[in-house]
Order: structure tokens, then sequence, then C-alpha cells
């Protein structure tokens, strides 16, 4: 029956001049059918009315026909359209609208993970130079979604010879030589395909393109290098693609341009950059061998931390926070004695005194700085930990628990990230217990009514719960009451606090 009145439908659509009011009503019977009987109808009819109906100034009239073929070739499989819509799709890649154009777009990345589809991709002759050219569209969302389609090709042998081994590469190059910024595009493009494999990352340094990125990193434009950087940290980020960067001097090369930044008036705008490509490193390889390797790194990150702009002092935090989550990061901060004993003071001052953002990127660095798994607690990690706390402050648990009872939900829920990460050490439990109404803070539901609060909270109670040594140095009426905590689950509303004004007893 709806197959029918689809038909006529479209029968109407072909007829009339202005067809709004009929395509209304086609998108509403396509989107009152479940796709999969949608799917047996459409393989026995055509959609060209609605197809040429695109043509059209009507803007209305564009982003119903956008609706309804989305609908439809959602439908059908990868296969079905790249036989059968091929020149429709290649029209839509070239057309005005940006909507029709992410139609297109959407559809040929579905043909890209089809295997027989994404031959009759390769084989075609404009679609995917028109999907290239779509990388340089003013509008991001299409951009995107080229990069998107176009990063599928990596998939495959066939897809990368294309890409990197025919005339689509001068395409490429074309386009990148438009603008900065979309030569930035391009960039993202190939240092996406470069992270699939190493096979990959062959190609994308053999086209000349990745050369052409590392030597962004010395250009004489700021702004381009700081980019830059951010796009080489993504190469980092997988084992080969540190590799490569090695092979290729970049890590000296990295670190030579942090020694040089002082003597650059515009180095802020590029050093966090640089180190933020050393703090992903360590974590990736070893932060023992990164700092031994590259000691300005270290040295610069303790710098910042004591800096008076804001954007380093952040950056900085982050860093320590990322080397400090690692036993061999915290290790290693460890050897460089009263270095790190004034970063330590200095995140304490700030995480008591400085702007909110601030306050709790510092928070988040405490409490990765002090985390230990279970099976990390080693006498002398522990030892470490504890001293590490000590620092903080004369008092260092009451320090914590003032920030937590700040106005700021960011803040409390900071200062209980900080209260978790000791919660499962001997020395940590030992420190809340002897606190005077610590663990009625604790176990008091009424602090910190958001979401995030009751969730942090409760990640808070869950750490000390499962702590093997809790149940000895909390006491057993403690344990007990953060067992129940624990089982109410982190939202429970005793009955008494919901009647409340009722004069519940």
């Amino acid at each position: 029956m709806m197959a029918a009145s689809i038909e006529s439908l479209l029968e109407e659509i072909s007829g009339v001049e202005d067809p709004i009011e009929e395509l209304q009503c086609l998108k509403t019977a396509l989107l009152s059918i479940p796709v999969s009987s949608l799917t047996e109808f459409i393989s026995g009819h055509r959609f060209d009315v609605i197809f040429s109906l695109l043509n059209s100034n009507e803007r209305d009239q564009v982003e119903l026909c956008v609706d309804i073929l989305e609908r439809i070739l959602m439908a059908c499989s990868p296969l079905y359209v790249a036989q059968n819509y091929m020149a429709e799709l290649q029209a839509g890649l070239t057309h005005p609208s940006s909507t029709v154009k992410i139609l297109a777009l959407t559809q040929v990345g579905r043909m890209m993970e089809h295997p027989d589809a994404v031959t009759q991709i390769l084989n075609s002759q404009h679609i995917l130079p028109s999907v290239i050219h779509c990388i340089a569209e003013e509008n991001m969302t299409v951009a995107k979604q080229a990069i998107q389609s176009l990063s599928k090709l990596s998939h495959s042998k066939p897809g990368l010879d294309k890409l990197f081994q025919s005339d689509l590469l001068d395409v490429l190059k074309d386009v990148m030589a438009r603008s900065d910024i979309i030569r930035y595009r391009i960039y993202e493009l190939v240092v996406g395909i470069s992270s699939m494999s190493p096979i990959s990352l062959g190609y994308c340094a053999n086209s000349g393109i990745m050369s052409q990125l590392l030597g962004e990193l010395t250009g004489d434009d700021v702004l381009i290098r700081a980019t830059a950087i951010e796009m080489v940290t993504s190469v980092a980020h997988s084992q080969h693609g540190r590799q490569y960067l090695a092979q290729q001097g970049i890590m000296d090369k990295i670190s030579n341009m942090i020694k040089g930044a002082e003597t650059d008036p515009f180095f802020s705008l590029y050093l966090p950059g640089l180190v933020k490509f050393f703090g992903n490193l360590a974590i990736m390889d070893s932060p023992q061998q990164v700092c031994e390797t590259y000691p300005v790194f270290q040295n610069k990150v303790f710098e910042m931390a004591l800096d008076d702009d804001p954007v380093m002092v952040g950056v900085a935090m982050d860093t320590l926070g990322l080397l400090g989550s690692t036993v061999e990061g915290k290790q290693v901060l460890q050897k460089t004695g009263d270095k790190f004993k004034s970063v330590l003071l200095s995140m304490s001052q700030l995480a008591t005194s400085a702007a909110t953002e601030l306050r709790v990127r510092s928070l988040e660095a405490i409490s990765q700085l002090l985390t230990l798994q279970p099976e990390q607690q080693t006498e002398d990690l522990l030892a470490l930990t504890e001293s590490w706390f000590r620092l903080l402050s004369k008092q260092p648990i009451e320090m914590i628990h003032n920030i937590s009872t700040q106005p700021f939900p960011e803040l409390h829920c900071g200062a209980l990230r900080v209260f978790t990460a000791i919660a499962t050490q001997p020395w940590g439990q030992r420190l809340m217990v002897a606190t005077p109404g610590f663990m009625e803070f604790v176990l008091d539901r009424s602090t910190g009514q958001s979401k995030e609060a009751k969730d942090a909270k409760f990640e808070l109670v869950r750490s000390l719960v499962t702590s093997s040594t809790a149940a000895e140095i909390l006491g057993t009426q403690n344990y007990i009451s953060l067992k129940a905590y624990l089982k109410e689950g982190p939202y429970y509303v005793s009955a008494v606090a919901a009647v409340g004004t009722e004069g519940a007893d």
C-alpha cells in the first residue's frame, strides 16, 4: 500500500511546477517505512526526478530533496549506489549547496568501505578529484567530510596507489597551494593516513608531503610553525610514526627549537606545542629515556611551571600530570630533588589561589602525580607519594578540603579526585581518619549537588571500600557506612531528606 503511494507521489512530483508540498508528503511517507522494507521497494525504482530537482535556487526544495535522497540512499547497499547513481553523486560533489555536497561525500565514504564499490570509485575519472577539491571548501563540515572519505582510501593498497601514485597526487598538491588553511587540511589528511600502518606512512613519505610538513617546523611564520608542531605530535602517536620522526632527526630539531626559543620574541606562541610534543613522546616511549636524552625538555617544563604567563603554567601543569601518571615518570621527577619540590609548592599555591581554570589544571596534575594502582604500591613508591602530598601544605588534607567547599563545581570535583588518588594508599587512609570531621564529609551526601560532584564523591567512596587496608585502618563503623553508601549508589536520597519539610522524624 505504502509502496503504491510513494510511486504515485513520484509521478505527481514530476508533473507539477512547484513540488514543495508533494516533496514534503514523500519525505513523510519514506520516514514512516522501516529501512528494511524500503530496501526492497527502492531496488525496483529510479529516483532521477528527485536528483533533477536539486538543480534549483529554491533552498527549501533542495533541502527536502536532500532529506529524501539521504533516506533512499541509506537504504541501498553501497554497491547498488555505485552501480546506479555514480553520475548523480559526481554532480552532487560540485553542487553549490553544502548539504548536497555532504550528502554526496557521505555516500562516497560508504562506497570506500565496500570492497566492490570502492573499485568503481577507483575506476571513475572524476569522483576522487572532485572529493579532493571539496577539501578546499569554505564550509568546514564539507571539508571534514571530504578528508574523512579520502582517508578511507588508506585501507587498501589499490587505494593508496591511486591517491599517491597517480595524477591524483598532482591534484592534491594543486589544492594544497591555494592557501595556508587548505594546505593544513591536506596535512591533516596525510597525517591521518600515515598513522594507519608503516606501509601507509611509506606512501605519505614518498609523496613528499610529509617532508614538506616537517619543513614547516622551522618556517618564518610563527603561527604556521605552531600548527605544524601539533601535526607532527599527531604523527608521533604511532610507533612507526615515532621511528620515522627519529630517522628524520625531528626530536633533535624540536629539542634545539626549545633551546633557541629564548631568543625569539614570539616563542610563547609555539613553545607550548614543543613541550606537549615531548610530553606525549615520554608517555608513549619512556619518560626516563626522553628526559635523559632531551634534558632541555624537563628543565623547560619546570621553568614554565614557575612562569608568570598562565598559558605556560597551564601547559606545564598538564605535562607534569602526564609525566607523573606513570611510575617511571614519578621516579624521573623525584630524581630532580629540590627542583621538583619547588614546582610542587608552586602547584599547591596555584591550586589554592590562581584563576579557576589554572586551579583545576593544578588539581588534576596533583591527582595524577599521587595516583598509584594497587599493584604499584611498593614501600618506596608509597613513601614517595606521601612525601609529595605532605609538601603541598602543613595540613594538606584541610587544604584540599577547603578547595572542595568552594562554590565552583569543577574545583569541588578536582579536590575530590585528589582525595580519590590517595584513598587507596594506607598513608592516605591514616591521614583521612586522623583528620577530625573528614569521614563525615565523605559520607555526607548533601555536599556537591551536581551529577559530576555526586559521581566524583562516589568514586572516592569506591576507592576506599575496594582497598584491602581500608577496613583495618578506617575502623569497622566507617567501613560499614562506606559500604552502605556504595551499595546505595551515587544518587541515593534518604527518605528523611526527601520528606524534609514534612517534619519527618
